[in-house]
């Protein structure tokens, strides 16, 4: 991790080519590229929303543009605006699924791979809640 500022709302990693990371002609490992992308976001809205929310990653894809070769880099960040969307949404009870794509550059700023990650968010079920059947009166 190259930087990570105070609240956790940007993230920035950094993957030099190696002996551990090169594929078969010699550029960045396809898996490696994705590795290196994984888990940003799912954290930064962990983080961000707090521990009455579940943020769980739903899926992924990886579209390669270009070799990658020597060190690369990618930068996550959530903005406040889109955070407090996500968590109204969820608040409300309303299916939260964001999307989000982050570009793999290399050294010279050049597009290696784009990353596109959608996630699902919802609000934890207050501890002794009943179900909405109860709370309307129904027995069954």
């Amino acid at each position: 991790m190259e930087y990570l500022n105070n609240d956790l709302s940007a993230v920035r990693v950094t993957m030099r080519l190696s002996i551990f990371n090169r594929n078969i002609v010699g550029v960045h490992f396809g898996g490696s590229l994705y590795s290196m992308c994984d888990p940003f976001y799912m954290v930064i809205l962990m983080v961000k929303l707090g521990p009455d929310y579940i943020v769980w990653d739903k899926s992924a894809s990886i579209r390669f543009r270009r070799p990658g070769r020597g060190t690369v880099s990618a930068t996550f960040e959530i903005p406040d605006t889109q955070i407090a969307d996500i968590k109204f949404k969820a608040d409300n009870h309303e299916k939260v699924e964001p999307q989000f794509t982050v570009k793999v550059l290399d050294d010279a700023g050049e597009t290696v791979a784009e990353v596109t990650k959608i996630l699902s968010v919802r609000r934890k079920p207050a501890v002794g809640n009943s179900t909405p059947e109860k709370k309307l009166g129904n027995s069954e």
